[in-house]
């Protein structure tokens, strides 16, 4: 039977979510951890591969086993007891035995946050890339040149250098800078959203350095059509530290 977890995590401890050697991961604890429990090695395979320090509050994955877990809720519990405190399990469900939590994804919102003061509760969920100034950033101009980003491009200006990604391009269906003031936060963050069928590795860190640039004024709005037209990394903006970025929702089909 296949199964889904639906989890959360905090990624600073972690060198994101796949498995690597030599470095703690989020997929080797699930997955330790389930082994322990049902008694037998277990492959887990997630709706994505979240970077190092990279946080995810609505990450999917799923795994197959031969035993018919009746007690979905007392395995959830079983799961988080073992479980490091930054990794936790909602629930976990039967699925149909063809669904898959990748390729089943239709679309995926990231949240990046970015405190403009001191955060004592919230500084290790948010990064401030040089916004403690005086004047911070110009939203109006980060907005416009959001909305270039929605539709169908290539991103190759925007992902990681000498990546062994061959398909660049994406759907971008929301981009838009707001400002919310979560739970504990002393300040009001700035927060920019995005919502795509898929991500390029760094895409989001990027598209957040690109706009910074723009919203202080040391780039042009139009500079973003440029970038997507030139297709050079080296031509964009810088990456923002990954403690500020989200993996917010995965959206599926009904089940």
């Amino acid at each position: 039977m296949r199964y889904f977890i639906h989890l959360a995590y905090n990624g600073g401890n972690y060198h994101g979510w796949q498995i690597q050697k030599n470095a703690p991961t989020v997929q080797a604890r699930i997955e330790e951890a389930l082994g322990c429990i049902l008694g037998n090695t277990v492959s887990v395979t997630g709706c994505g591969r979240t970077d190092a320090g990279v946080h995810a509050k609505d990450f999917r994955a799923h795994f197959d086993c031969r035993k018919n877990l009746l007690d979905c809720e007392q395995l959830t519990y079983k799961v988080n007891a073992i479980l490091p405190k930054d990794i936790h399990i909602y629930d976990i469900y039967p699925v149909h035995e063809n669904r898959h939590a990748r390729f089943d994804a239709k679309e995926r919102t990231y949240k990046y946050f970015i405190r403009t003061g001191k955060e004592p509760f919230l500084h290790h969920v948010s990064a401030a890339p040089g916004t403690y100034a005086k004047q911070l950033p110009d939203m109006d101009l980060m907005n416009k040149a959001a909305a270039l980003f929605i539709g169908t491009h290539d991103f190759t200006g925007f992902t990681k250098l000498h990546s062994n990604t061959s398909n660049h391009i994406c759907t971008v269906t929301e981009a838009f800078w707001s400002v919310e003031t979560p739970d504990f936060s002393v300040t009001p963050m700035w927060v920019f959203q995005v919502s795509a069928n898929r991500f390029l590795r760094d895409m989001v860190r990027c598209m957040v350095g690109t706009l910074l640039e723009i919203g202080k004024e040391k780039k042009p709005v139009e500079w973003i059509l440029q970038l997507m037209t030139e297709k050079n990394r080296s031509f964009a903006g810088h990456s923002v530290p990954a403690e500020g970025l989200f993996l917010w929702k995965v959206a599926y089909d009904k089940f």
